[in-house]
């Protein structure tokens, strides 16, 4: 397995430049059966990214443009009369696949953006009274403008905390430039890639992460690092329940992709800025500096 996921982190690597780090993160993410919200502004990579994760996990790909006359009906689907039947049948949405790009969510209305509630949470929809599944695995990547660009709408909290990670790419380097500028289409790169992780091994490694060890000096670590979450000054709201549960998943499949069985402290510190960051309230939008007084001020056991 780990060689697969070796295999699938090179391949995304040649076709996002220079962005280690957050193609790891997306991908432990997945794996933590969480959903990803990728913010920055346009042009640097947000949908290359989810278009080539789609196509190494091999899995059914849609992706919604979100603006701001777009419907719930347009993600979910809606009734129609039939009159050849003389009856109501349900046409499927787009949510209806495995993984969702939510494209500039926050172009769109909060009436839009909660139509994503459900099937986030619950891996369901429900429309006039009845409730449909959707496939397994079920991933929704969001991706989304900075808040001060023109015609974006900001994110209830109710909606954040169903992403499981947020990422920001930023501009690549100097020499991951060059080689962009200089190599072949990113689109003809992706359409060209084989699948590495198929979809019922995903299901084995996801089903592998919940029987990752964790002791109880790591519960005592992350519980320090929530607690002082709500008692410190420094953040307006603390970390949920809900957010550490998220904390310890994704802690759990980092030590999975590092090939360990247990969850070491260092495991909780590399996926706090992702997990935590969108959730915590401070003068910065940062997600290191965001976490910062966490890591220096909570000792680990």
């Amino acid at each position: 397995m780990q060689n697969t996921l070796t295999q699938l982190l090179t391949s995304a690597n040649q076709i996002i430049l220079g962005k280690e780090l957050q193609i790891r993160l997306a991908l432990c993410c997945l794996l933590a059966k969480g959903h990803l919200l990728i913010e920055d502004i346009p042009g640097v990579g947000k949908t290359t990214l989810s278009h080539t994760l789609a196509k190494l996990l091999g899995l059914n790909y849609q992706r919604i443009q979100f603006t701001s006359d777009i419907l719930p009906a347009d993600i979910i689907g809606s009734s129609i009369y039939d009159i050849n039947k003389q009856q109501f049948s349900f046409h499927y949405g787009p949510i209806f696949n495995q993984m969702i790009l939510a494209d500039e969510v926050n172009r769109s209305t909060p009436k839009a953006q909660s139509a994503l509630l459900e099937a986030m949470e619950e891996h369901q929809v429900t429309v006039e009274g009845h409730t449909y599944k959707l496939p397994e695995p079920f991933f929704v990547i969001a991706t989304q403008n900075p808040s001060h660009q023109i015609g974006t709408f900001p994110l209830p909290e109710s909606q954040l905390d169903r992403f499981l990670m947020r990422v920001e790419l930023g501009y690549p380097n100097h020499q991951a430039e060059r080689e962009l500028l200089i190599g072949q289409s990113r689109t003809h790169l992706i359409n060209n890639l084989p699948t590495q992780l198929p979809p019922e091994t995903l299901i084995t490694m996801q089903n592998a992460i919940t029987e990752i060890h964790v002791s109880a000096a790591l519960l005592d670590y992350l519980q320090a690092l929530i607690d002082y979450s709500r008692e410190s000054t420094e953040y307006s709201c603390g970390l949920s329940p809900r957010a550490g549960l998220a904390l310890l998943t994704a802690a759990k499949a980092w030590a999975f992709m590092e090939n360990r069985d247990s969850v070491l402290p260092e495991d909780v510190q590399a996926v706090l800025p992702s997990v935590a960051g969108h959730r915590l309230r401070s003068g910065t939008s940062d997600s290191a500096a965001i976490v910062a007084p966490l890591l220096n001020n909570v000792a680990i056991p």
